[in-house]
């Protein structure tokens, strides 16, 4: 049996949880992950997380830094994607009541904060059926949830009636942080679209 080529997944670091996607992602097989700052690392890598934080502040350092631009065409040249938390929202169309920096390369609208404060945050067990029956351990933190969808995304997950994980073809996004817990599925998911996109 041909044995999987290893790829490599940058998770971007210019602010937030990015050492646990690291760290995830490191859990797998043939699967190469590097924290990402620079244009160079950027087009370097096969796909790309952009990890939870404060999406305001990151969408304004990634204008800073031109990086939104070269995000926005390698998603154009299918390079994956996979945004959690505050990456979700800087990866929608449309965010509700907002005009913040945001890549926009995701046709959904979003919701900020909608769960709550900081001090809400809260775990729950997620139904994602295609990662099979078990449910997903969902870590809520200042989560957004998806209020709209366009016709080509995909619903994966939801929770108390509100979408909190969807798929566009290569990009990914969930509103809830697999990378604090112990289970790798979602990340091995991402994985696969990376290969898949070789």
């Amino acid at each position: 049996m041909k044995s999987k080529s290893t790829i490599t997944i940058g998770v971007l670091a210019l602010q937030g949880d990015f050492e646990a996607h690291v760290k995830m992602l490191s859990m797998l097989e043939n699967v190469n992950a590097i924290a990402v700052r620079s244009a160079k690392e950027i087009e370097s890598v096969d796909g790309l997380i952009l990890p939870g934080g404060e999406s305001t502040t990151v969408g304004k350092l990634l204008r800073r830094f031109e990086l939104d631009t070269l995000i926005k065409d390698r998603a154009g040249q299918d390079m994956p994607i996979y945004g959690t938390c505050a990456g979700m929202i800087l990866l929608a169309k449309d965010i509700e009541d907002s005009s913040q920096d945001r890549l926009g390369i995701l046709d959904v609208e979003v919701a900020r904060n909608a769960f709550g404060r900081q001090v809400d945050s809260f775990e729950a067990d997620i139904d994602v059926l295609t990662l099979g029956e078990l449910p997903i351990r969902g870590v809520f933190i200042r989560a957004p949830y998806v209020k709209t969808v366009g016709p080509n995304v995909e619903i994966l997950a939801q929770y108390g009636g509100r979408i909190v994980a969807v798929r566009q073809k290569n990009v990914l996004a969930s509103a809830f942080h697999p990378e604090l817990t112990t289970d790798t599925r979602f990340h091995q998911l991402f994985a696969e679209v990376v290969r898949q996109s070789q």
